[in-house]
């Protein structure tokens, strides 16, 4: 049974709102919705934003698809801190015996998923996940470091029915991988561009320390370790509430955890070090409806300008 995220009347009404006026379209499953012709557009239009900013950067491109190996999630740690929002890709397996077994309990309307084995792929969790072992099978990495423009569908299981709580989303992450003063400086260069593109979109927000969701007991001393450290900013906007506004842009610095972990090094031997900035797309264009009304075309003009020149 799914675990649901709790969702105020607020978030509600704001869903409500969003399948009113035809821009979201409901599936059956909370978190997973269809997008209008507009609601793409806008997140179109945020992308050529980011990208207007990103571009000078001459990050490398890689889009991995929202599907990744389970292996490589299983090495990652993500079981390890994050086993409640991971997803496996399951398949029918069996033969003709198994077939009809299959059959019948649908017809029953019994549950038939135990007649499902896991596959070798995993969904996607984070953008940047597949990355890390791509870029240690080309080698040594140049002393300069590298940078790299990802976007994936991202998943994690959350349901709720807080249209800014997706199970299946889009992620933009711009991932800087090199020494410690080479991520920290992309991270506080990041900073101020990214609270720069949102102010000009005309949306209150701030940036606060932040922690992951990790699981247990455990979890907590992590989170806390990650929050003393400041190795996560978030970007918050009110969408659903001014009390607990909602995480948009995440800026990460994930010291040598993932150069350690896939041997992603400089030609010393030294581990590198990475960060990233991610954008959530539809966390953005459920933030322009929600204070700009559902209709672009009457948006500010400054806003228009932004996003459409």
């Amino acid at each position: 049974m799914d675990a649901k995220v709790t969702a105020g009347p607020a978030a509600k009404a704001l869903l409500d709102d969003l399948f009113a006026n035809g821009l979201l379209f409901p599936s059956g499953v909370d978190g997973l919705y269809g997008r209008s012709g507009t609601f793409e557009e806008v997140i179109e239009r945020f992308e050529a934003a980011v990208s207007k900013l990103g571009d000078v950067d001459n990050a490398e491109r890689i889009h991995f698809p929202p599907g990744m190996a389970r292996a490589t999630l299983e090495k990652s740690g993500y079981l390890k801190s994050f086993p409640q929002l991971a997803g496996c890709v399951h398949s029918f397996m069996g033969g003709e015996a198994e077939h009809a077994q299959l059959l019948a309990k649908i017809t029953a309307g019994d549950d038939w998923s135990e007649l499902q084995d896991a596959t070798d792929v995993c969904l996607t969790p984070a953008a940047c996940y597949p990355l890390y072992p791509t870029v240690a099978a080309r080698g040594a990495l140049p002393e300069e470091g590298k940078l790299f423009d990802l976007k994936s569908y991202c998943f994690r299981h959350e349901p709720s029915q807080d249209p800014a709580r997706m199970q299946l989303f889009r992620m933009r992450e711009y991932v800087r991988i090199g020494t410690p003063e080479q991520v920290q400086s992309f991270r506080r260069s990041w900073l101020e561009r990214g609270q720069g593109l949102i102010n000009s979109l005309g949306l209150p927000c701030h940036v606060d320390l932040a922690n992951d969701p990790f699981f247990g007991r455990a979890g907590k001393m992590l989170a806390n370790n990650q929050r003393d450290s400041g190795l996560k900013f978030e970007l918050l906007i009110p969408i659903t509430s001014e009390e607990k506004p909602t995480a948009c842009l995440s800026f990460n610095y994930h010291q040598d955890h993932f150069g350690s972990l896939w041997k992603l090094q400089f030609a010393d031997g030294t581990p590198a070090h990475s960060g990233c900035v991610g954008f959530g797309l539809e966390r953005v264009a459920i933030a322009l409806f929600k204070h700009h009304g559902p209709d672009p075309k009457r948006w500010p003009a400054a806003v228009r300008k932004v996003l459409w020149g």
